[in-house]
């Protein structure tokens, strides 16, 4: 680049046409910070602002812009009639002006249309405009880099506009170059700036504090502002710098400034940052962040636990001290429970030691904020990537009281005159896995379950006319009410969803957390997955039948069908079985079942595990009189890819127990189960195949399903005569 041309735009600086880009919902902040820069005709559209200015603002947007992601100088726009048009119009655009033949490019393309429906498609065809340009002005053609390319062009194409750019600053200007390392769900620095920025940070502040601080990027971002620190300091590789446009006497001059500031204010600011973690290894990142930026010795990094923290303790009392965080969302399965009680007991140590504080929490769900307990000044929606995110302010310089509505006592009530009642049955009876809780509120609509010292909680699909906000927090209540009630710890309970199945709906295996525990149900041992399927491995409901198909068991061969995790199978064989046949589909339930055996100590080859579609498995064994008991528990509806047939346990129980009366010995019996709320036994149908059933039920439901009748049906079937 001549000298000359570099004087000649310094003397008569051109206008160009930009282009900021952010994140969804800092718009507004976006657009403000621009106007502060000096940028001119600045205008708000989704994903950014339009603004006027010359090279050097340009230079000065990239350099201390904290929420941009881009800086796009718009170079040609035409709109699209036919595909063949782009690269003619594309060739228009003098690029010998903005770089040369020897520098590599590479083309960003994004927006569809009838005819370009791929990206790659529509940046083939800027590149072909490009390559064009310098083919008919007699230059050679630039070479394409995918990789570390000297020159970026971003093309849009939305509602037949097209508009290309030359992307300014090159790689993502949230990379700001202090941070080379990250914890597992890191934020991204321009969020985590607009975070400061709405949570009042200024070069006022003069304490920010993050009790959940990860690799420190909150705080850090808030220290930029405080310390009148440009974030593009610290970064050296930018978009314009091979651009032919560029002014680099001008563009020193800006970093010179902006060094300037930040030195002035390094020796005359007193802030102090504070970051706890219970993660050392974030910490030592934190730390290193902290040297990249030169502000290292203002930083204070300790491992310390949320939940018990208090108000740093300082030398001299801080003037305008923040707390800013972004505390766990609780996105797995599970998590949710120790999330939900980590906001509880967050909220109580923000009432206890943090007055006179601006506090500021970044936050997954509404529903969470509320479990602090405190009242906001303002709430924002932000997108921590795809995530909806809600930051809340809290002015704890006011007083805070706890909100007035005083949270239902009835659930903590309940819950705790079902514990003590039914704790004293389950150790007498010999067990420790049993109901505590069915819904026996309308409001509080879901299932308790204790497996020893563990709890799941089993929500129910809420009626079409409760609201979800509302279901969530009833269901928060409830979980709220369980760990101040109850003496069980917040990581060994575990939420679940339960939906009626629609179609071809299945239950599903969750993201695995492996919470597994042995429990004993009389005499039987069991393994159980609390946290890893939406079903346990156990269904409690169905104890008593276990316990009565052992007492049948005595000397006799006993057939057991869907059988799950084989614990029936396992009572039978603890009740003195000759020999135990399980029948399953599953092979990871055989597995389970097998292992329940050991579990045991029940081996042998009587004891047998048969991996088979039970409903085709019984259609292909020959009539023959070889079982005494059989225990048939099948899925009220099953449509299972791997079954032969859709099973409909109300329309196909008659068929089921023909097919298995055929291998029953005369005098033996078969105990039949299911969970079909409103079912109906045919007995005209089963007489007519000389079958006969004693209904169970009543007698089968135990002391903590004593209020939900209809959890399943029993039934004792035996040839007549």
């Amino acid at each position: 680049m001549s000298t000359n041309k570099e004087t000649s735009m310094s003397n008569s600086p051109k206008q160009h046409r930009l282009f900021a880009t952010c994140a969804k919902g800092l718009e507004p902040l976006l657009f403000e910070e621009l106007q502060q820069l000096g940028a001119e005709d600045v205008r708000q559209t989704m994903g950014g602002c339009w603004f006027q200015g010359d090279v050097q603002l340009a230079y000065r947007v990239c350099l201390w812009t904290r929420l941009a992601n881009r800086v796009l100088l718009s170079l040609g726009d035409t709109f699209v009639k036919r595909v063949e048009d782009i690269p003619l119009a594309v060739a228009q655009t003098p690029w010998e002006d903005v770089f040369t033949a020897q520098h590599t490019f590479v083309v960003d393309f994004n927006g569809r249309s009838q005819a370009i429906r791929h990206t790659q498609f529509g940046a083939q065809l800027i590149k072909d405009g490009i390559v064009d340009r310098f083919r008919d002005a007699g230059l050679p053609r630039p070479n394409v880099a995918k990789e570390g390319a000297d020159i970026r062009i971003h093309a849009h194409l939305h509602k037949d506009k097209l508009t290309w750019y030359l992307d300014f600053a090159g790689d993502s200007l949230h990379k700001r170059g202090y941070r080379q390392q990250q914890g597992s769900a890191p934020l991204k620095e321009t969020l985590a700036a607009a975070i400061a920025i709405r949570s009042g940070v200024s070069t006022a502040t003069d304490l920010v504090f993050d009790p959940f601080c990860g690799s420190g990027t909150l705080l850090l971002e808030a220290a930029m502002i405080c310390l009148d620190r440009a974030p593009g300091l610290t970064r050296t590789e930018w978009g314009f710098q091979r651009w032919l446009g560029h002014q680099e006497t001008v563009w020193q001059t800006l970093v010179n400034e902006a060094q300037q500031r930040f030195t002035e204010a390094q020796s005359e600011h007193p802030l102090r940052l504070i970051g706890h973690d219970l993660d050392a290894r974030v910490l030592a990142i934190a730390e290193q962040n902290a040297i990249r930026l030169g502000i290292h010795d203002r930083c204070q990094w300790e491992r310390r636990d949320a939940e018990t923290m208090t108000a740093p303790a300082l030398e001299a009392p801080a003037q305008h001290p923040h707390l800013i965080c972004n505390p766990p969302y609780g996105e797995r399965l599970g998590e949710e429970v120790e999330t939900l009680l980590l906001y509880r007991r967050f909220g109580s140590q923000l009432r206890e030691h943090f007055s006179g504080w601006q506090v500021s929490v970044l936050a997954g769900d509404d529903s969470l904020l509320k479990r602090l307990k405190l009242r906001s000044e303002r709430k924002y929606k932000l997108f921590n990537g795809p995530i909806e995110t809600t930051l809340a302010l809290f002015d704890l310089t006011k007083e805070q009281l706890e909100f007035t509505k005083e949270q239902s006592t009835d659930i903590a009530n309940r819950l705790r005159k079902n514990y003590h009642k039914l704790e004293k049955w389950s150790a007498k009876e010999g067990v420790n896995a049993w109901r505590l809780y069915d819904a026996d509120l309308p409001d509080y609509n879901a299932a308790v379950d204790v497996y020893d010292d563990c709890l799941v909680i089993q929500e129910y699909a809420a009626p079409k006319d409760v609201p979800p906000a509302v279901a969530k927090e009833r269901l928060w209540t409830l979980v709220d009410s369980l760990a101040q009630e109850l003496p069980f710890a917040a990581e060994n309970m575990t939420l679940k969803v339960r939906q009626r199945q629609t179609g071809k709906q299945q239950y599903e295996k969750q993201a695995p957390r492996g919470l597994t525990r042995i429990v004993h149900e009389y005499d039987a041992l069991f393994e159980v997955n609390l946290s890893d399927y939406l079903d346990t491995g156990l269904f409690l409901d169905h104890r008593w039948a276990r316990r009565e198909l052992g007492k049948l068991s005595q000397n006799k061969a006993v057939l057991n069908l869907f059988a799950y995790t084989c614990s029936a199978s396992v009572h039978a064989a603890l009740g003195g079985a000759r020999e135990v046949v399980s029948v399953d589909l599953s092979k990871t339930y055989l597995a389970w079942g097998q292992r329940n055996f050991k579990l045991n100590h029940l081996h042998g080859r009587q004891y047998q595990f048969i991996q088979a579609d039970c409903l085709q498995w019984l259609k292909e064994q020959r009539p023959q009189q070889r079982f005494d008991v059989i225990f048939l528990d099948p899925p009220t509806f099953s449509n299972s890819k791997r079954m032969s047939d859709v099973l409909d346990t109300e329309r196909d129980h008659v068929m089921l127990l023909k097919l298995a009366a055929r291998l029953l010995n005369d005098n033996g019996v078969i105990l039949f189960s299911t969970n079909k709320r409103r079912f109906k036994l045919d007995y005209e149908q089963l007489a007519a195949f000389q079958l006969v059933a004693e209904d169970l039920t009543e007698r089968s439901i135990p002391v903590d399903f004593a209020r939900n009748k209809g959890i399943h049906h029993l039934f004792k079937v035996r040839f007549s005569g």
